[in-house]
């Protein structure tokens, strides 16, 4: 069962499976990558056989070693203390560690769930108005990265903490291209693009970007 290829249940421009898949990439990992749609006939994140896998039918979820992971953050720390001999994710140092786990629950609890998409669905519903959606993808959005740029402007080298790829930036990427993708002005935080810029370099992320997934639709597919 453990020597099985590992299966990652997820969706092209899902962040939080955005953030698994380059932690397998980093980690070197070969998986199998299994597309789970979040619109395609109104979710196939609520089938019966998705809801045996995760109860909360939500992506990631990822098949390793014998055993089920549910979400992100943990999935990326398992792998983490799991293999660490590739591109450690954690800082050894306790202050830089907790300063990566900070911006990246910032981003995980702070930001990301303000746009989920089940969320804005509801928004859209109970106000009658694409605007008032904006109104509050583009609030929670930008309050967020306001946070993290504070943090960073103590916290970042060439990366969000240091030099060294942490978690926070497997979040960072991500939460970066949602903020385009919903008009946010990211002028105001010049730390944030920088590093990301830094990081749309590296190959382990340009292979987990979002337009390069085999789920990706052709439209918006880069190779």
């Amino acid at each position: 069962m453990e020597s099985e290829k590992p299966i990652l249940y997820n969706y092209f421009r899902s962040s939080s499976s955005w953030r698994v898949r380059i932690a397998l990439e980093l980690k070197k990992i070969d998986y199998e990558y299994k597309p789970i749609s979040l619109i395609k006939d109104g979710g196939e994140q609520y089938t019966e056989d998705f809801t045996k896998i995760n109860p909360k039918q939500e992506v990631p979820a990822l098949q390793i070693d014998g055993h089920l992971l549910l979400q992100s953050l943990p999935i990326i720390e398992y792998l983490d203390e799991t293999r660490p001999n590739q591109h450690q994710l954690l800082p050894n140092d306790a202050v830089k560690r907790a300063k990566a786990r900070m911006i990246a629950e910032i981003i995980n609890s702070g930001m990301q769930p303000f746009q989920n998409l089940n969320v804005i669905k509801r928004v859209a519903k109970e106000t009658q108005s694409e605007d008032k959606k904006m109104e509050w993808i583009k609030f929670y959005l930008t309050k967020g990265f306001k946070a993290v740029e504070s943090i960073l402007q103590e916290t970042c080298g060439k990366y969000c903490v240091g030099d060294q790829i942490t978690i926070a930036d497997l979040c960072l990427v991500p939460q970066v291209y949602s903020a385009k993708r919903f008009n946010i002005d990211m002028s105001e935080f010049p730390n944030a693009t920088r590093v990301n810029e830094e990081l749309e370099k590296i190959p382990e992320f340009i292979k987990a970007h979002a337009h390069r997934q085999i789920d990706t639709p052709q439209e918006l597919k880069e190779y």
